[in-house]
């Protein structure tokens, strides 16, 4: 993490020192630390507070599994399982939400449950195993939606429906 002295900050702030001072008297922004020798220095999570900039929660990272009928309950379980073994192998904790719906419908519990983690910021990571399992169709869509709220989307395999070309036939 960045620190900025109190130099630096009335620079990118426009303010004086003396109100950057004040500020640290009335409780309004507290340096993140004080030096022995009296310097302030503020985080770039304080810096982006006063801009007024959202300050990235660290969310939890949520691992979704889907599949369109419950025929494919199965596969839906086989989806889970090797879910959990990709995120146990990244050592971080983790939850798994599951939805059974077609993907082109855009009502599924899951999906919103998913959608609104991002907004409300308290998932930082999504990782599907394919790309359709989170939406057939507008994926860019739920992407961007995912940057907008810093939030990553990871499809662990991007190779799924790509073919091998056959040059000779």
């Amino acid at each position: 993490m960045r620190y900025y002295t109190i130099h630096e900050m009335t620079k990118i702030l426009g303010v004086t020192a003396q109100t950057l001072r004040n500020w640290d008297r009335s409780g309004k922004l507290k340096p993140h630390h004080t030096s022995p020798n009296g310097y302030r220095y503020y985080s770039e999570d304080d810096l982006n507070m006063v801009l007024g900039k959202s300050v990235k929660k660290q969310g939890k990272t949520v691992g979704y599994c889907r599949v369109s009928s419950p025929k494919q309950k199965d596969d839906l379980t086989r989806q889970i399982d090797n879910m959990q073994m990709y995120l146990l192998a990244q050592g971080k904790p983790f939850e798994i939400i599951t939805d059974i719906g077609s993907g082109i419908n855009y009502k599924r519990k899951g999906l919103q449950d998913l959608i609104r983690g991002m907004a409300n910021r308290s998932i930082s990571k999504v990782v599907v195993l394919y790309k359709d399992r989170l939406t057939r169709f507008g994926f860019e869509l739920i992407e961007y939606l995912a940057e907008l709220y810093d939030c990553e989307i990871e499809v662990v395999d991007t190779n799924r429906y790509k073919r091998p070309c056959n040059m000779f036939g």
